[in-house]
């Protein structure tokens, strides 16, 4: 008898449990009627706990939302083929391939050549490069740098540039998140060097062509599979040497990550500058990946311009330099901080990665940082998708830390 008293029990706190989340869902669906998706943190509502259901619902709506003030935003740039910002301008073209799959459409964003060098010059290589590769399927999008310089494809800025050609590639094309691919040729390969590291956390696979590495690093490639593609002939600026080098590199990388830095470095034999079209090769060898945004595994090392997050860690900017690194792991519901430059890191967590009904570890070096239940909150699944502009990007909750 007591045992059916206590199942009733059960039954009625989850039944009323789960109304109260389910007012809150349609609250969130109400509110974001009349208001942006920025102020949903503030709400009250938004700062209660979540159920995992409770979060996926309120995932669904906060992404509907998302789409609708994204194509608000810049539906008007796609269809003139032309985003602004801050005085800058990027032009670009796309043709688009194939059929459209059940999961969504790839997205091929290629980098042309040219560099610091008349304006004409720089607008020809744009419009060679539309026609310069043909996926099977996809949506090929070639854009036009917003500078003529020679490091036109990696100046500050241009993570913003391709965040809003990518999110708008989303709502407008149907592309596939998990489906961006990366790659460019000459001054674009010198682009793809640095801007594959970058934002390693936005790319499925990417290709450099005929580029120039300068001080890249490769760490943050640990998930993005990677291409080398260069002219065995191609020794101005030792490009030919560089890019064996750098093969080499991720060679080593590999040997010590067997399951990351998936890579192939191709010279192509009696070849210069112009490789006659074997790098078209690239396309269907990247089309094989998917981005994994929620890695076990990271590695993240602060390039020439910083960013606030990598996958699922976050800095503050202010704290954040070219070249301070993070590495972390994931093992069960366990966040394993191996080294951080940083004095404060935060953990952005979620349902794919771990049990979120269950206490969280983190530890550093060993040492426990945090032991509890991290809750999940509609606030902090607004904020993350807000910011991060990415629906695998998104958080229930997170936990600060400090490294001493």
């Amino acid at each position: 008898m007591k045992m059916i008293k206590f199942g009733l029990a059960l039954f009625w706190v989850t039944l009323i449990a789960g109304s109260a989340f389910a007012q809150n869902v349609g609250k969130l669906r109400n509110y974001l009627e009349k208001n942006k998706l920025e102020s949903v943190a503030g709400q009250g509502f938004a700062k209660k706990k979540l159920t995992a259901t409770g979060a996926r619902d309120a995932g669904i709506v906060l992404v509907e939302a998302w789409e609708k003030e994204i194509k608000e935003k810049y539906h008007r740039s796609w269809g003139l083929k032309t985003f602004n910002r801050e005085g800058l301008q990027m032009k670009f073209d796309y043709r688009v391939f194939g059929e459209k799959p059940a999961d969504g459409r790839c997205l091929y964003i290629s980098m042309h050549g040219g560099g610091n060098a008349p304006e004409a010059l720089n607008t020809q290589q744009w419009q060679n490069q539309i026609r310069l590769y043909e996926p099977a399927e996809g949506v090929y999008v070639a854009p036009r740098a917003p500078w003529d310089d020679w490091n036109m494809w990696f100046k500050p800025g241009l993570d913003e540039f391709f965040e809003a050609l990518i999110q708008t590639a989303i709502v407008e094309m149907g592309v596939n998140p998990d489906k961006v691919y990366l790659l460019g040729y000459s001054a674009g390969g010198d682009g793809v060097w640095r801007m594959a590291p970058r934002m390693a956390d936005r790319w499925a696979a990417a290709s450099m062509m005929a580029g120039h590495p300068g001080e890249a690093s490769q760490v943050n490639l640990r998930h993005v599979p990677f291409m080398i593609w260069m002219g065995e002939n191609d020794g101005a600026y030792d490009r030919n040497k560089l890019a064996v080098a750098k093969g080499n590199v991720l060679d080593s990388l590999q040997q010590v990550e067997p399951e990351g830095y998936i890579h192939e470095t191709h010279i192509v034999k009696g070849k210069g500058h112009w490789m006659d079209r074997a790098d078209t090769a690239a396309i269907a060898w990247m089309a094989k990946y998917k981005r994994n945004a929620l890695p076990k595994e990271i590695v993240w090392r602060q390039e020439e311009v910083v960013r606030p997050s990598m996958y699922w860690v976050g800095v503050n900017p202010a704290d954040a330099r070219p070249g301070m690194t993070v590495v972390a792991e994931l093992a069960g519901n366990e966040v394993k901080i191996v080294k951080s430059d940083y004095p404060k890191l935060r953990v952005y967590l979620n349902d794919k990665m771990v049990d979120m009904d269950k206490p969280v570890k983190v530890t550093y070096q060993g040492r426990t940082l945090f032991e509890g239940k991290v809750e999940r909150t509609m606030g902090c699944l607004a904020k993350t998708l807000q910011e991060r502009g990415d629906r695998e990007l998104m958080f229930s909750g997170y936990v600060d830390v400090e490294i001493k």
